[in-house]
């Protein structure tokens, strides 16, 4: 029996209208991997995990009227997700616009280091992928950007 991942410390649990066309769009379109699906007696979807790397993301069902997809709730977003990338994030874009992502912010690379983009699945979650192109010192960063930088990692 193959070993379980480590649980992260920290993950995020996202609301679907439909989570299981949910599931496969975003394997499709983002290449997270389904690690876990719970039915019940009917085949309706209880719980569901991905994984990308070590980074854990719930999706379910909406449950409560505090727990709806964006798409019940005029598209309005109170986080977004986002996910940092080893393979090429040109690429990764290109996935996602052919998966039908609505591309909002194109890949641009930041006073930061980090090449980023910013996509919206078919719900209306906002998705920010990126990857880290260039290293940048603190110093760097706050002369490219004009911004006072505390806690530099």
């Amino acid at each position: 029996m193959a070993q379980a991942q480590p649980r992260p410390s920290l993950s995020s649990a996202l609301c679907y209208r439909d989570p299981k066309a949910a599931l496969k769009w975003l394997e499709n379109a983002f290449g997270f991997e389904t690690v876990m699906v719970i039915t019940d007696a009917e085949g309706n979807l209880g719980h569901s995990e991905m994984r990308y790397g070590n980074g854990l993301l719930m999706i379910g069902n909406e449950w409560t009227d505090d727990h709806k997809s964006p798409a019940s709730i005029g598209s309005k977003n109170t986080q977004t997700v986002h996910v940092h990338l080893d393979e090429d994030i040109d690429k990764h874009c290109a996935r996602a616009r052919a998966a039908g992502a609505e591309i909002i912010q194109d890949p641009a690379t930041q006073f930061y280091g980090d090449r980023t983009y910013r996509a919206r699945d078919p719900e209306g979650h906002i998705w920010t992928f990126g990857q880290t192109v260039k290293q940048v010192t603190r110093e760097e960063a706050e002369k490219a950007s004009g911004l006072k930088i505390d806690g530099w990692v």
